[in-house]
């Protein structure tokens, strides 16, 4: 799947609760602003896609060539091409990420305000 604002944002919404849903045994991932709770099974519907998306980032994100990459660097995808402008969609992909167990932060919060621009660094998990 194709890394754009639009898929990011398709896959989120789908994953999270719908208002008549049972919600007492959600996966709860903490963004940089907002905690979210995903409904576990779309989570795992959608783990392959997800997976893909995360691979377009830069290389510097990714484990196994890069070790981790400020949130701020992950506007532009591996081409150095932007695939968005909105801080609020890269939190939805980084916490789509953290939900299937592919993206973990490299510093614990209470760390962010020390990094540049007090934003997280992130590490795509191989």
């Amino acid at each position: 799947m194709k890394l754009t604002s639009e898929n990011v944002t398709e896959i989120f919404m789908n994953c999270l609760f719908n208002e008549d849903e049972n919600k007492s045994d959600p996966e709860i991932v903490e963004g940089i602003q907002t905690s979210f709770g995903f409904h576990k099974g779309r989570v795992a519907e959608h783990t392959k896609e997800i997976s893909e998306m995360l691979a377009q980032l830069p290389l510097e994100f990714q484990e196994e060539s890069g070790g981790g990459m400020s949130f701020l660097n992950a506007c532009n995808d591996s081409d150095g091409e932007q695939w968005t402008g909105m801080h609020n969609i890269m939190d939805q992909l980084f916490v789509l990420g953290q939900a299937c167990g592919k993206v973990k932060p490299l510093m614990p919060r209470e760390m962010w305000k020390v990094l540049p621009g007090g934003m997280p660094y992130y590490m795509v998990l191989s």
